[in-house]
């Protein structure tokens, strides 16, 4: 009985194979994803709301059906291994989005509602690889980004006091208290304003153009700079993971298709060993074989072909 289920589900897996991972069924869940979302922009319309609201929410229905079929299809495909279809991480999201949308906290709350329905726009990246590697540099890069966040928070409370210090009494309205002066550090490392800041220091002191350079030095130019070499490596190795998962978006590589490798292997490895049998055979002295003849119809005398004597 186990067999039989067993072949039952490798038949079901197979077959099923052939449509997630065929071009149209492809192109028709990127169709389902773009329709979400001018369906999910068409309800920011009070009017076509008012107008169209049992339509639009026949459409909800037909496009979390269609989702939710997919995702079946999904996983029906890795019916013969179901841990594979577990261990990608893009199933996972999928399953989620449109699981908690049957989840009874979700229907009666629109906003989580529509925030679920925001998060199936995101599973486009799952059939844009090159999205999908921009995504996964995003996340590789969050403990770089955050070494980055740590040490801006720093160096911003540094000049901030130092401004507080320095600049307080002559301009309470930029460096005031820690807070207003941390915001005006903030916005000038995007070089917004520096010159009327500049300026406004000059007025104050001459020393405080060593102020504004250095601080323009380390935050907008060190650290930014700091930041995208993080995302640039993260984005390499992004490319490298894509690289060798490069298997396609949510495919399942079942026990068939591995004994079907395997037999090509071994095919390949038995067309080789009888090209060189073939060889050796072809290049074997006549007098070496066995039965050879010598001149007078003799036997000629077995030798060694190893071994020859001068």
């Amino acid at each position: 009985m186990s067999e039989r289920t067993a072949h039952l589900r490798l038949a079901l897996a197979v077959r099923t194979r052939r449509v997630t991972e065929s071009t149209a069924f492809t192109a028709a869940v990127f169709g389902l994803i773009l329709g979400n979302a001018v369906l999910l922009g068409a309800e920011t319309y009070t009017g076509a709301v008012e107008q169209w609201h049992d339509t639009l929410k026949t459409a909800e229905h037909v496009f979390l059906a269609a989702f939710t079929a997919e995702i079946l299809l999904r996983a029906a495909a890795c019916a013969d291994r179901p841990k594979d279809f577990f261990r990608d991480p893009w199933n996972l999201f999928d399953l989620a989005v449109v699981g908690l949308a049957f989840m009874p906290f979700a229907r009666e709350n629109a906003t989580v509602l529509r925030l679920l329905r925001l998060a199936r726009v995101v599973r486009a990246a799952r059939f844009l690889p090159q999205l999908r590697i921009v995504i996964v540099a995003v996340g590789k890069s969050l403990p770089g980004t955050l070494s980055f966040v740590l040490v801006g928070a720093l160096l911003l409370y540094v000049y901030a006091m130092i401004g507080w210090v320095f600049f307080a009494p002559e301009d309470p309205e930029h460096y005031g208290s820690l807070g207003r002066a941390a915001l005006t550090l903030f916005l000038l490392i995007t070089l917004d304003g520096l010159g009327d800041a500049v300026r406004a220091g000059l007025e104050i002191s001459r020393w405080t153009i060593l102020y504004f350079a250095s601080f323009v030095l380390l935050g907008s130019f060190l650290l930014v700079n700091l930041l995208i070499g993080v995302v640039i490596n993260s984005l390499q190795e992004a490319r490298e993971m894509e690289a060798e998962t490069d298997t396609g978006p949510g495919r399942c590589e079942s026990a068939a298709d591995t004994r079907h490798d395997l037999r090509e292997q071994l095919a390949a490895a038995r067309r080789a060993l009888d090209t060189i049998e073939a060889e050796l055979a072809h290049t074997r002295p006549d007098d070496d074989r066995p039965g050879a003849t010598g001149p007078a119809g003799e036997p000629a005398p077995v030798t060694n072909p190893r071994v020859r004597c001068t």
